[in-house]
């Protein structure tokens, strides 16, 4: 677990938003600021002493569904630059709409925050707040926005309200009720409060510029009747903010310094800071106010992050569920064996920026290979099993072979990996007629099995549709690794193996990219109509088999990640997997096989 104290192993690498802290750290921005020991409005917060985080960020989802790779990307950001400023970053659940909120969300994603190695405990204290906390600070703020003269109660339809609202080019109309008397904008958005009126008959929208060439401040809608039970707040309110008032007000309540966003906000900044300005003036909220700032959300190749396609992948069963390996959600990366670590390395290496930018889903799987690289120990699977029977080693008879748990760490130390007279090896280490440069088993060819003994392959028998079944050799006894016989013999091929006598036949599932094309859904087809995502689903996707493992691999925990030898990262499935039985997931495979 990464905490807030900690510092990273290596610099990180500069961005801008980086440059922008260290600026206004440089120049002491936000040093005025009190911190009360929990959120609050300004008279709250002058109650406390001189803030002891440096700057404090905010990671906040809204708890309507599971995290997916793209979140990751911000969950690193915003919690590694508390961590490497002296800092704090709130996690902070945006629970304003109750319609799309469930608690089963909520639990998820702390869940996966904390499994990426971040938690939110700093200076004695835990940060996780909830937005719905502050609906009774965010109902006093709309109140004075009306008795400032900053908010009025509009009552025309949704449909007159997007006709007046003007386009880019044409200025919007003001609403026949923008200049009704303050008391009765008052008086109706207490009636809004008190349940008197039907959903959507009114809302309450801010006053400011109706031909502003920015739409967003078109006098924007902050409050609206929605009669919909919320899964913190119950049945208290029947009027709900809106996400843009929200938000900022959000941020100032928690003394967020650096509110971090996705560029689609960017076109909200300006009523962002005009709506802490107005309740700065009212002394609601004190100097210095939050800022905000927008980088490039992460587009990755071969997935799509959208929700609502989401959404649609687990209703139509085209995947097993939102945790299925294949999703690109936190929960099915974490099923499919992704480490966190690699999640980090992925954030710190794609870096931070303003220009939108496709990144190659190859960079992920790197990062996934570097660090399993250094951290998975090593076992031996077959995963296309056939026989191999030693004809002239004794019936009955097994010993020891030694393999290291890790080539580049001694201190991991070996294991045992039982020989017998039949094995299991790969059906391609078998040709009955070698193509040019093939070293492994033909007949008269020698191989050594690793860590075991040099054997010279005999013959092979086949069925009746013509495949090899079994495959026949000799040993030559004094040749075993680790004895001064090994090189007496030299041989160019070596494959691995398992003790057929020894072996644990798992289910072993080898998953794939969930889609075949790089940007999935875009283009035409050829008769010209358009694409769909779904068009694009790689059909293998996934591979079910039986394999022949090491016994050791029988032992195996849950979540508990090794490399095949010569076949890529695998995982012990958190879901399916049985004490003594466990199944497992192929990760990523040791190269790429997507290059072009």
């Amino acid at each position: 677990m990464v905490t807030m104290s900690e510092k990273p192993p290596v610099a990180p690498a500069s961005n801008f938003i980086r440059n922008i802290i260290e600026r206004d750290l440089e120049q002491g921005t936000y040093a005025s600021r009190r911190w009360a020991g929990s959120p609050g409005d300004a008279v709250h917060q002058a109650t406390g002493g001189p803030d002891p985080a440096k700057i404090r960020t905010r990671f906040p989802p809204e708890p309507n569904g599971y995290l997916h790779i793209g979140h990751a990307k911000s969950i690193c950001l915003n919690f590694g630059l508390a961590r490497d400023f002296g800092g704090v970053c709130h996690m902070r659940f945006d629970d304003t709409n109750p319609e799309k909120e469930e608690q089963e969300y909520v639990d998820s994603i702390t869940e996966s925050v904390k499994w990426l190695g971040f938690d939110w405990e700093a200076f004695g204290t835990s940060h996780l707040y909830f937005a719905s906390n502050y609906f009774d600070f965010m109902y006093r703020a709309a109140e004075y926005l009306i008795e400032s003269g900053n908010a009025y109660v509009d009552q025309q339809s949704a449909e007159e309200m997007r006709i007046n609202r003007g386009t880019l080019t044409e200025p919007g109309k003001n609403s026949p009720w923008r200049d009704r008397p303050m008391q009765e904008s008052l008086t109706l958005f207490r009636e809004m409060r008190d349940g008197k009126h039907a959903d959507g008959s009114m809302v309450l929208r801010a006053k400011i510029d109706m031909a502003s060439p920015n739409i967003n401040l078109r006098d924007p809608a902050i409050y609206r009747i929605k009669r919909a039970h919320h899964h913190n707040t119950g049945d208290k309110w029947c009027i709900y903010p809106m996400y843009t008032y929200a938000h900022p007000l959000e941020d100032a309540y928690e003394g967020v310094t650096h509110s971090i966003c996705t560029l689609e906000f960017e076109d909200q900044r300006p009523f962002y800071d005009w709506v802490l300005e107005k309740l700065a003036e009212g002394g609601l909220l004190a100097h210095p106010l939050p800022k905000q700032y927008e980088f490039a959300r992460l587009n990755l190749t071969y997935v799509v992050l959208s929700k609502r396609k989401l959404i649609e992948l687990v209703e139509k069963q085209l995947v097993n569920g939102w945790d299925d390996p294949r999703m690109p959600t936190l929960v099915g990366a974490r099923r499919r064996g992704y480490a966190p670590e690699g999640f980090r390395l992925f954030a710190e290496r794609i870096g931070v920026s303003k220009a939108d930018s496709w990144i190659e889903y190859t960079i992920l799987e790197d990062c996934m290979r570097e660090v399993l690289n250094a951290s998975a120990e090593r076992r031996i699977a077959v995963l296309d099993p056939v026989k191999l029977v030693i004809d002239n080693y004794p019936e009955g008879q097994s010993e020891d072979c030694h393999a290291p748990n890790h080539p580049q760490k001694p201190e991991l130390g070996h294991r045992v990996v039982p020989l017998s007279r039949e094995l299991w090896i790969e059906r391609e280490d078998f040709m009955e007629e070698p193509v040019k440069g093939y070293f492994r088993l033909f007949p008269g060819n020698m191989v050594r099995l690793r860590y075991g003994y040099v054997v010279k392959c005999t013959s092979y028998e086949k069925d009746a549709a013509g495949h090899v079944t079994v495959v026949h050799c000799e040993y030559l006894p004094d040749t075993k690794s680790g004895t001064p016989g090994a090189d007496s013999v030299k041989v160019k091929g070596n494959i691995h193996w398992v003790s057929a006598a020894h072996a644990y036949a798992a289910e072993v599932r080898l998953y794939d990219r969930l889609f075949k094309e790089a940007h999935p859904g875009q283009g035409k087809h050829e008769d010209g109509s358009d694409r769909d995502y779904l068009d694009d689903i790689n059909p293998n996707s996934v591979k079910t088999i039986t394999a022949q493992l090491e016994p050791a691999l029988k032992d195996a925990k849950p979540e508990e990640r090794f490399q095949f030898e010569r076949h890529g990262y695998f995982v012990a499935d958190s879901k399916d997997s049985q004490p003594g039985k466990p199944v497992f997931n192929r990760t990523v495979t040791l190269r790429d096989a997507w290059q072009k």
